[in-house]
């Protein structure tokens, strides 16, 4: 470089005041990149990657069972399933914070505590001031509910001077208000520590004249609450997100959007909806009032008889209990038209085949009928996995086992998946038609009976297990104070941490 620069016409001089120039541009284009690094270095991680290098998600939720709960194999509920999957997904740990309501969930995500809500929570406009949403991931209908034994309601012009009460929903609160507009008579108040259960509860013992809850909700806890009747829709369904904190940090609400698409295109979605709410339907109010009747007076009898055969068997006693109350209304000495009898229902073939002599006895009965099926549950194939198996073998047991084969077989036919209950009830009532059951080796069966039987099996189970969990969180709160819903100090004591 200096011969050349000598060659055109520089000096010794000129060539150091070139050298000198070169240096200092360089040194600050060096500086400049160095000062880039550094502020680089020095950029707090998002929120996506907070989560993963801590290797913990925090989740808030309020505990009951349309969201999470503690069952007999651990926790479970729709939305602990659905924050474990997306917690599986980033390769993290799930820690999930009980909290009171949604007005309280939202303050604690205002502090900087906690990843998101995940309670149900209806995006909403006056929600969308609060929080930000992830997409959706299901739809319900905020529903008036009041006491059967008062004059039914059918729009909001018949609720004048009357009195409304509801928990720390935001959405139900301004449905309310919308409805004040034109019928400024309607008076309501707010219960921040009463959840919906303990609201629909109220309404069933008359304590209270109505209250707001979502269908999914009345839905599931229908039976045990049969004063509790469904007065009107208060609006159009509504979508149900993840709440998260607002911030310009999108981060983690963006990876959960991205979840919920490769979830949804998956199928995973609709298996876990079909899985919690798939076997909800209305009952009727006769017969939720009974079940509800017949829970206090009649299962105590055959609790413990039910306990025993179902640890023998490795079953969940609430399913026995569940099976038996569709099969005899806990009559012991019932009997069909067909010649089955007893709690469990045995025909006599099958009383013999596992070593019941009387079938009226109800020990042997339940006993009998625990190990039938768990035999059942035992020869569905290895690769269906629970809870579908336990599904699958409850429609053996109605429709026999060859005819569950014969409906997997028309599921596959038609593209379903016949590992799935979800597809093969679908393909159940097709047993009763001609054009398919010619077909198949078993022939005709009751395909849409079979199905129907599951699906109030999976009802009772439900509420059983949830009035269980009830009344054990009943005596939990004797004697224990409430928690102050202004501090989220206080909700740290009551989190858990899902393993």
């Amino acid at each position: 470089m200096p011969d050349n620069a000598l060659q055109d016409g520089l000096d010794v001089s000129q060539l150091k005041t070139v050298n000198l120039a070169l240096v200092s541009k360089c040194l600050c284009v060096l500086m400049l990149v160095l000062a880039t690094m550094m502020l680089g270095a020095s950029k707090p991680p998002s929120t996506l990657e907070q989560v993963t290098l801590s290797g913990e998600l925090v989740v808030l939720s309020d505990n009951g069972p349309t969201t999470y709960y503690e069952g007999p194999d651990g926790y479970t509920g729709f939305e602990y399933h659905l924050a474990q999957a997306f917690a599986d997904h980033l390769g993290v740990e799930l820690r999930i914070i009980d909290s009171l309501n949604e007005d309280t969930m939202f303050r604690v995500l205002d502090t900087g505590y906690g990843h998101f809500a995940a309670s149900g929570i209806a995006i909403t406009r006056r929600n969308e001031q609060a929080v930000d949403f992830s997409v959706p991931y299901l739809h319900t209908t905020p529903q008036l509910l009041y006491h059967a034994g008062r004059d039914h309601p059918s729009d909001s012009t018949e609720l004048s001077d009357e009195h409304i009460v509801i928990n720390g929903n935001g959405a139900h609160n301004d449905l309310l208000q919308v409805l004040s507009i034109n019928h400024p008579d309607i008076g309501w108040k707010s219960e921040p520590m009463l959840d919906s259960l303990e609201l629909m509860e109220q309404v069933h013992t008359g304590s209270i004249d109505y209250t707001v809850v979502d269908s999914h909700v009345f839905l599931m806890n229908q039976g045990l609450y049969s004063q509790a009747r469904v007065a009107f829709d208060l609006s159009n369904p509504k979508p149900l997100a993840w709440a998260f904190r607002k911030q310009d940090d999108s981060s983690l609400r963006d990876a959960a959007n991205r979840f919920f698409t490769e979830f949804e295109q998956s199928g995973e979605l609709a298996q876990l909806q079909e899985r919690y709410f798939g076997h909800l339907e209305p009952l009727h109010s006769q017969a939720t009032k009974l079940f509800a009747r017949r829970i206090d007076t009649r299962l105590s009898k055959y609790k413990e008889i039910m306990q025993s055969a179902a640890e023998e068997h490795e079953l969940d006693w609430h399913l026995l209990a569940a099976m038996s109350y569709q099969e005899s209304f806990w009559n012991p000495n019932a009997k069909s038209p067909t010649g089955v009898r007893g709690l469990m229902m045995l025909t006599r073939n099958t009383a013999k085949e596992v070593g019941v002599d009387n079938r009226i006895d109800p020990q042997q009965s339940i006993e009998g009928g625990a190990l039938y099926f768990a035999s059942l549950r035992d020869r569905i194939p290895a690769d269906i996995q629970e809870p579908d198996r336990s599904w699958m073998a409850l429609a053996a047991y109605n429709v026999g086992m060859g005819h569950l084969e014969d409906a997997r077989i028309l599921t596959e036919r038609f593209g379903g998946n016949p590992d799935l209950w979800h597809d093969v009830k679908e393909n159940l009532p097709l047993l009763q038609r001609k054009k398919h059951y010619k077909t198949l080796k078993h022939g005709y069966a009751r395909g849409q009976e079979a199905a129907t039987y599951v699906q109030r099996i999976r009802h009772y189970y439900t509420v059983l297990s949830w009035h269980t969990r009830m009344q054990q969180r009943k005596l939990a709160d004797n004697g224990r104070g409430l928690q102050n819903v202004n501090n989220p100090e206080t909700l740290l004591p009551h989190s858990h941490s899902i393993l």
